[in-house]
């Protein structure tokens, strides 16, 4: 019986020692999985491909042409290829205007289809009726609710995306 539970203990170590070592090697492989390169887009590529990078870490330089001064939460980027919006949970400083930076965020998609165009028709009719909307505001919307569903069937699409970048950091390049 002695020998049995001697046996038993040394077992229990050898599988014990192996496992730790099976999940120092799968957080090792983690780690480096995790150090792997945000890809590095140029607003070209970002106005063409953002849709194969959606819920993904991506990287975009760009002179910085808009800060948004109500809240600050928004800017936009620009380059000879394209342009860029992104947004944040804290506000941009202002300053950044005219800077040229790098920025990396989460690229973000939003669908414009016809569910989306009808509540945001309910809601444009809802706020006019209550006063809350004058009528240029009224059909400034309506027109341009229209205008997408005019473009979703010119190019026979169920909807239209329109990219975003939830902001992560940023770098100003000197």
């Amino acid at each position: 019986m002695r020998n049995f539970i001697l046996v038993l203990c040394i077992t229990i170590s050898i599988l014990s020692c192996k496992t730790e070592t099976k999940n120092a090697l799968e957080n090792k492989t983690t780690e480096t999985e995790q150090k792997q390169e945000t890809p590095k887009l140029t607003l070209g590529e970002y106005n063409t491909k953002a849709g194969d990078f959606v819920d993904k870490e991506v990287q975009l330089k760009g002179l910085v042409n808009y800060v948004c001064t109500h809240s600050g939460k928004k800017l936009f980027i620009v380059s000879d290829e394209g342009d860029a919006s992104i947004f944040s949970e804290e506000p941009f400083d202002l300053a950044l205007k005219g800077s040229e930076i790098t920025v990396n965020g989460i690229v973000v998609e939003e669908r414009i289809d016809e569910g989306y165009l009808l509540k945001w028709e309910e809601d444009n009719n809802d706020s006019y009726s209550k006063g809350n909307s004058n009528k240029e505001q009224f059909e400034n919307i309506t027109k341009s609710i229209q205008e997408y569903r005019d473009m979703m069937k010119a190019d026979s699409v169920d909807h239209i995306s329109n990219y975003s970048l939830k902001y992560i950091s940023h770098t100003e390049i000197d």
